[in-house]
């Protein structure tokens, strides 16, 4: 893998003169590396990974996995791009195993989510089958570890 496209997949904000320092590289190089990452389409945007928890309002955040019956002429690609088109979807995978695509849903309420399953994914041409998990509590994202578990916090650990 990359060195430099791991390192931006770790922390963005990084300045392209601490990368040059990092990977021993020319800081034009660098600045020159990700202009053609980006123009390429290889680097699609850089984010912020948020604790949700510490937002208030921020809302309610599901994983539904779906069975899709693919087409002969497309395979996956048809449903896909119908499901890359709602706003509430987030994020999009599809999957070997037991379902077909794993997708990602942000809602204000718990409600809302079950309401945009049961009205627009589940009746979606295409769909067989979904199956919603609603996310409880992250403890960690994209490798930033947003929450310490009990045990950490007061430094004991269980012992079997």
């Amino acid at each position: 893998m990359d060195k430099l496209l791991e390192i931006l997949s770790e922390n963005s904000s990084f300045t392209t003169k601490e990368l040059s320092l990092m990977l021993g590289e020319p800081e034009d190089y660098i600045k020159a590396q990700i202009r053609e990452y980006e123009q390429s389409g290889v680097i699609k945007g850089y984010h912020a990974i948020v604790d949700w928890e510490k937002v208030p309002d921020a809302g309610v955040i599901a994983l539904i996995q779906l069975n899709v019956v693919p087409k002969k002429e497309t395979g996956f690609d048809d449903v896909a791009k119908k499901l890359m088109a709602f706003d509430e979807v987030s994020s999009l995978q599809l999957m070997a195993g037991a379902f077909d695509f794993a997708v990602t849903v942000k809602g204000k309420t718990i409600q809302d989510v079950a309401s945009f399953v049961a009205r627009k994914l589940a009746c979606l041409d295409g769909v067989s089958a979904t199956a919603t998990h609603f996310f409880l509590k992250s403890y960690k994202d994209n490798g930033a570890i947003l929450s310490e578990t009990e045990s950490a916090k007061d430094g004991r650990n269980i012992v079997l």
